[in-house]
């Protein structure tokens, strides 16, 4: 496997992803990176600059974030306190989102959203038209290669994987954190428990990437 390709330029980005798009059908492009990268960051300036250049209804969007077992499952599963870990998140319906994409382009692809607000998975969310000719979709572990998650990559076209300073990121996540409603030491705590191991675990992935960004150098 050739190492992944090192990209920190928007306007390279935004180049590939034309490239991408000749291609014929659609165009499923995944964005992946540790807790606190940047990945919704770097998502969201995607299709800010993409609607605009190619009409609000040709790109897509699908985050993986929708898919997290609701906290009634976690609690019945004895995992709320993982919650974030690859086994909290429903990966055959995010799997099968993906898949029906590739499936039934002619048809609105419904489904679930994450409000942060409320830590919870929000039912049809989200509508894809049938018009969406490139989908962008973010998450953890669309290069994890085990536990299900190893059928994501197949579906998506390229995975470009965000990176960080590790420092500027755990702050990012405390941060975040303490935004929806953890005192500073219980943010910390949850940090160096939960999102830590789930980045040391995303990190492994990095090398199967097609392309890693740098969003610090942007």
């Amino acid at each position: 496997m050739s190492a992944p390709l090192e990209i920190d330029a928007l306007p390279q980005l935004l180049e590939r992803v034309t490239t991408l798009l000749g291609r014929p059908g659609r165009v499923v492009l995944g964005i992946t990176g540790a807790p606190g990268a940047g990945k919704s960051t770097l998502t969201e300036t995607l299709l800010a600059r993409l609607r605009g250049d190619l009409g609000p209804d040709a790109v897509g969007h699908l985050p993986m974030d929708g898919f997290h077992l609701a906290d009634v499952q976690l609690d019945r599963l004895g995992n709320r306190d993982r919650k974030g870990a690859p086994d909290t998140f429903d990966v055959d319906g995010y799997v099968a989102a993906l898949q029906r994409l590739h499936d039934r382009p002619d048809r609105t692809l419904f489904a679930p959203g994450f409000e942060r607000e409320l830590e919870q998975p929000i039912s049809a969310a989200i509508a894809i038209p049938a018009s969406a000719r490139l989908v962008v979709t973010e998450g953890n572990y669309l290069l994890l290669p085990s536990g299900g998650w190893e059928r994501v990559r197949p579906l998506l076209v390229e995975t470009w994987f965000v990176e960080l300073d590790d420092d500027v990121r755990r702050a990012r996540l405390v941060r975040r954190h303490e935004q929806f409603g953890k005192s500073p030491t219980d943010a910390r705590a949850w940090v160096e428990r939960s999102d830590e191991a789930n980045a040391a675990l995303v990190g492994g992935t990095r090398d199967a990437a097609d392309v890693v960004v740098r969003l610090d150098r942007f």
